[in-house]
């Protein structure tokens, strides 16, 4: 009985502290559904990462990452970018959250209690990028590399928004629902898929991406 208490206690404090993660996004989206720019803050990046999904999000660089990024769009996943390109993407943040740059003057309007990090923070929340940054791929050196439909395909779609994964990031059964996932924040983009034939782009098939990356996914 004793033990059914403490995992009990256990999970509410889990859940309490996933809930208490989201609230900074909660409280972006609700601040930008009153402002006449919040339209365009949500769509510079899909809307499906919740601050408890986070890698490691009890830590202090996510918790860094969702205090500041969120102010601005919605949150990025650290898998979004290799490590090598992180650096240079926070340093191009930093005059917006500073009231300077080009959404500078807006993000200080819209956002009353705008922040900027300290530089000890940016070395927090860089590091904290980097560590769970995607691992860099070159399409020529994946398998087939211009040989299959399955290549095309994958290396076409999903370059379009982020740093091409090594298909062993995942296993077998893990890749449809990332895949899924990944078409998902597609059609919510406007990117190009392949639910909607149009002659004057390439379309691409899921079902091709999937069997790709399942055909050299981790055993």
């Amino acid at each position: 009985m004793k033990w059914i208490v403490a995992c009990s206690f256990v999970l509410l404090c889990t859940a309490a502290g996933a809930a208490d993660r989201d609230a900074p996004m909660r409280a972006a989206r609700e601040l930008w559904q009153k402002s006449p720019h919040g339209e365009m803050l949500t769509r510079i990046i899909p809307p499906y990462l919740e601050p408890s999904l986070l890698p490691d999000p009890a830590s202090v660089g996510a918790r860094l990452t969702v205090r500041y990024c969120v102010q601005c769009h919605n949150l990025a996943s650290p898998a979004m970018h290799h490590a090598e390109r992180w650096p240079a993407i926070v340093e191009r943040m930093l005059p917006r959250m500073q009231g300077r740059g080009n959404l500078g003057p807006l993000m200080q309007s819209l956002m009353a209690d705008m922040q900027a990090p300290t530089p000890a923070d940016v070395g927090i929340l860089t590091a904290y990028l980097q560590k769970h940054a995607q691992l860099r791929v070159e399409p020529d050196a994946l398998p087939e590399a211009g040989r299959s439909r399955g290549w095309t395909s994958y290396t076409q779609a999903c370059g379009q928004c982020h740093t091409l994964p090594d298909p062993q990031r995942h296993t077998r059964g893990e890749w449809p629902a990332v895949v899924a996932r990944m078409e998902k924040n597609m059609q919510w983009m406007n990117r190009v898929i392949g639910s909607k034939a149009d002659p004057r782009e390439p379309q691409y098939r899921s079902d091709e991406i999937v069997g790709y990356l399942q055909k050299h996914a981790r055993r």
